[in-house]
């Protein structure tokens, strides 16, 4: 089992100064999740595109990129193989190759006998996956979106290998806490402050650079969020710009009022905290998640409506 767990840890990718490439990663996701409802089904690129592509789109870097990239170069990692209407082998990275040729891909033969032997070490890879390569809130969400049903181990059950420097490091169990008293228990984007009795509620810290990208647990990387900006601020919906004002990206569309309220409305206002005397969150943290998270240009500040109501 190592052995796979390893492999899952060490995806040969192109990486430099933070930047995303959760391409493979996904496509290796989405295998697993189809492996639970065909174990033996080949995935054809010319069916598999659209869904990789939703994918990629969802939850891959801003910039426009193939599924067609993974599909060839995951053979190289040992757990996937790739045969066309010729025979096994790929064709190359080409999207008219690959269609042309009935390309089709599924997990290595070594690794489907593996998991059928330890049907543990399906939900060990993908838990693997998740850690390296994305932020917590987007983890229920992301299986969903591959098809992957698993039961969670406690955290801390599953043997994180090696994977680099960034692995190395502890987290700091006092986030948290800082964080959130840091913006006084307000989420920094609508300023909700919820709680039952004593206990805030719904209020959760976001690392502005990820955990997984080298995002320290320091307070000028965290924000204070209610669970609903977290999510659309780690799916690229919201962002940080210049003078700590709230970005609303123009991909966003909701046409109901609480959209609108909720949402929309943010754009351009100024973040709620943190406390004076408390850093606010670093300019190169805001940079690497307006570059590698935040999708699109963003909207243009929202009309501040007047002392009579109007716009």
């Amino acid at each position: 089992m190592e052995d796979w767990l390893e492999r899952a840890a060490k995806l040969r990718q192109w990486t430099g100064n933070g930047v995303r490439a959760p391409h493979k990663p996904l496509l290796l996701l989405y295998a697993l999740g189809r492996f639970q409802r065909d174990a033996d089904g080949e995935l054809r690129y010319s069916a598999v595109e659209d869904d990789l592509k939703r994918l990629l789109a969802e939850y891959g870097p801003a910039n426009r990129t193939t599924p067609a990239y993974p599909f060839h170069h995951l053979v190289g990692d040992g757990v996937w193989e790739v045969r066309t209407d010729r025979g096994p082998g790929s064709p190359g990275s080409g999207v008219r190759e690959l269609r042309s040729t009935g390309a089709a891909g599924r997990l290595a033969p070594e690794l489907r006998s593996a998991l059928r032997r330890e049907p543990a070490l399906l939900g060990r890879m993908a838990r693997i996956l998740l850690d390296l390569h994305f932020p917590p809130s987007l983890h229920d969400e992301l299986c969903e979106a591959v098809g992957l049903e698993w039961e969670w181990e406690p955290e801390g059950a599953v043997h994180l290998p090696d994977a680099g420097p960034r692995d190395r490091r502890r987290r700091d169990g006092r986030m948290r806490e800082l964080v959130l008293t840091a913006y006084e228990y307000q989420c920094a984007f609508c300023g909700y402050d919820g709680r039952i009795g004593a206990v805030p509620v719904g209020l959760e810290a976001a690392h502005v650079r990820w955990w997984a990208f080298d995002g320290p647990d320091d307070i000028d990387n965290g924000l204070c969020l209610c669970s609903l900006h977290h999510k659309l601020f780690d799916k690229g919906v919201l962002g940080i710009g210049d003078g700590h004002r709230i970005l609303v990206s123009q991909r966003f569309v909701g046409r109901s009022p609480a959209a609108r309220d909720h949402v929309i409305a943010l754009a351009g206002r100024p973040l709620t905290g943190p406390q004076p005397g408390t850093a606010p969150v670093a300019a190169h943290h805001r940079t690497w998640h307006t570059r590698q998270v935040f999708h699109g240009a963003p909207r243009p500040a929202a009309p501040v409506p007047t002392a009579h109501g109007e716009l």
